[in-house]
């Protein structure tokens, strides 16, 4: 697969730097993916958006999911996992999931994590949604992902890697023969470079996380706006599932016209038993799943929404007033202070909450190391498309799937470089453009975007609201697109800009996927197609972007992912 020949409109690169790899993104899958090729010998550079520890890992609130616990067993993460994955699990990758994760998890411990223990020193492990057993590992109570995120930044200091910081990636550099070479990026005034530059490296690890601000109300940091799954969209690689995306069932309501990052009321809450009640009371979860209220995040999604219909309510309540202070204040801080904060006290009275867009289970196409479809970029955590997740991630498996396959991200890295095919490449030239070959988007279509991608495309869709979408999404391509036909200028070039646009191209596919997708499938809920369809629908869609940046969409004939080459 060769570049599309499409870039972001942006100056030439002013400065550069070489390395071996270059890793994009500082959550747990790419600081992970940086300190085990570090560890290997390769000289890796990290490049992330805001701070080091400003990615979405360090907003989880649960936990991370292994079998570490007496009596289970990878084999039964297995089958939960797959169960939650509605039939659209790659198996082959949830196998490798659950089998190396448990190491995996150790792994981090020895890097410095330190997880809740029992009074014998064990791992205090919790259940969450769509879990048969208690597996999930937790630390300071509801703070799992800040501390694993404290434990792998100090680590990478530690080590002294190389860090660009405050720095946007724009496009992949590529070779003659379309090989990665690179990436250019734009450091936001704070880092060590002013302005856009480039790094040159054979290996380029794409960890840039989610795009939940493609949506009005996220648990996803601002930063999260697609711009990874966008990059490799642009560099000509395959993208797939992007229709998955998961509404968290439980994020605390803060009006509805509240826009951008919300805060998340962990699943743990439920799974130490606290109540899904509407305005009566009543616990509308109990008879719809043998779980009841901790159902697969979907099915719990879809239970909230069902009901708010039903009864004309902007939201249902969770009910954890039995839990008591003390049990507050010592297993679940974050939250507490969190609600406290916004004017609500869970001791006392029930939380208001209502489903937000929370997490893509598709993403950039990979295989079972990593690799996507364009030689030397690779892909892992949450904007990589493993086949882990199928159609539904299931809960506190995405802090493993960042931990399992950027070990094996690595390990395919250093290989190759023992086999001396890790060689620098020479990057086509990225001339100063002296027109823009591609329009830029104004920052307020970011809003018009999250405004057509909520009603459009949110928990609950139908071939009417989706076609409404994409004509809008089109609109805002057109009118670019003509203002730059007709008089050469499109937006200046900048953050801003860029993120708009990138949130544009992730739109236009996820819609384009779920218009196709004509069934009832994980967190892909279709109003005018309420059933499963497995004689037609257990496969995946893959799409890619064209030179002239229409979408080719295909299917692929199973649920299993074909080799990436």
């Amino acid at each position: 697969m060769t570049s599309t020949g499409i870039r972001l409109h942006a100056p030439a690169p002013g400065w550069s730097i070489s390395a071996d790899v270059v890793v994009v993104g500082s959550g747990v899958a790419g600081l992970t993916a940086a300190l085990r090729c570090e560890a290997a010998g390769l000289t890796t550079v990290v490049v992330t958006k805001a701070r080091l520890d400003d990615g979405s890992t360090r907003w989880a609130q649960g936990g991370i999911a292994a079998a570490l616990g007496e009596g289970d067993t990878p084999e039964q993460h297995l089958e939960d996992t797959l169960v939650a994955g509605a039939g659209l699990c790659d198996e082959e990758a949830v196998r490798t999931l659950v089998t190396e994760g448990p190491d995996a998890v150790r792994r981090l411990i020895s890097t410095g994590a330190h997880f809740d223990t029992d009074d014998e020193g064990d791992i205090h492990l919790t259940r969450e949604g769509g879990h048969h057993r208690r597996r999930i590992a937790h630390a300071g109570g509801d703070a799992t992902g800040a501390e694993v995120s404290r434990a792998l930044v100090e680590a990478v200091r530690a080590r002294g890697l190389r860090t660009i910081e405050n720095a946007l990636v724009l496009d992949l550099l590529t070779d003659s023969e379309g090989r990665t070479a690179g990436v250019t990026l734009h450091v936001m005034g704070e880092g060590q470079h002013d302005g856009v530059g480039a790094v040159h490296a054979p290996a380029v690890v794409l960890a840039t996380g989610g795009m939940g601000q493609v949506f009005s109300a996220t648990t996803n940091p601002s930063v999260s706006t697609g711009d990874g799954v966008a990059l490799a969209l642009r560099a000509g690689a395959e993208v797939s599932d992007l229709e998955f995306v998961q509404f968290h069932p439980t994020v605390l309501f803060l009006g509805a016209d509240a826009e951008g990052q919300q805060p998340l009321v962990s699943e743990a809450v439920r799974g130490e038993g606290a109540y899904l009640v509407d305005g009566d009371g009543v616990r509308f979860m109990v008879g719809q799943h043998e779980l009841a209220e901790l159902a697969p995040r979907d099915i719990v999604a879809k239970g909230i929404t069902r009901r708010m219909l039903e009864q004309g309510a902007e939201h249902m309540y969770l009910d954890a007033r039995h839990f008591g202070a003390a049990m507050w204040e010592h297993r679940f801080p974050t939250i507490l202070a969190a609600c406290r904060a916004n004017g609500i006290d869970p001791v006392t009275e029930p939380i208001p909450i209502a489903p937000a867009a929370h997490y893509a289970s598709g993403g950039v196409r990979t295989d079972a190391r990593g690799r996507t479809t364009v030689p030397g970029l690779y892909a892992c955590g949450e904007v990589a498309c493993t086949g882990v997740h199928g159609a539904n991630r299931l809960a506190s498996n995405s802090l493993l799937e960042g931990l399992v396959y950027a070990e094996r991200i690595a390990a395919d890295i250093a290989a190759a470089r023992a086999a001396d095919g890790l060689h620098a490449r020479v990057p086509v030239p990225v001339p100063a453009p002296e027109k823009p070959a591609h329009p830029l988007l104004t920052p307020e279509a970011r809003f018009a975007i999250q405004r057509t991608m909520t009603e459009g495309a949110g928990v609950l869709r139908s071939e009417e609201s989706l076609a409404r979408a994409a004509d809008q999404l089109q609109r805002l391509r057109t009118e670019a697109r003509d203002a730059l036909e007709e008089n050469g200028k499109t937006a200046e070039p900048g953050v801003d800009t860029w993120e708009a646009t990138n949130l544009l191209c992730v739109a236009r596919v996820l819609v384009a996927a779920a218009r196709l997708r004509e069934e009832t499938r994980g967190c892909h809920w279709r109003e005018d197609r309420a059933e499963r369809d497995d004689a037609n629908w257990r496969r995946h869609i893959v799409v890619r972007l064209n030179p002239d940046r229409s979408l080719a969409v295909r299917t692929t004939d199973t649920a299993d992912f074909p080799p990436v080459r």
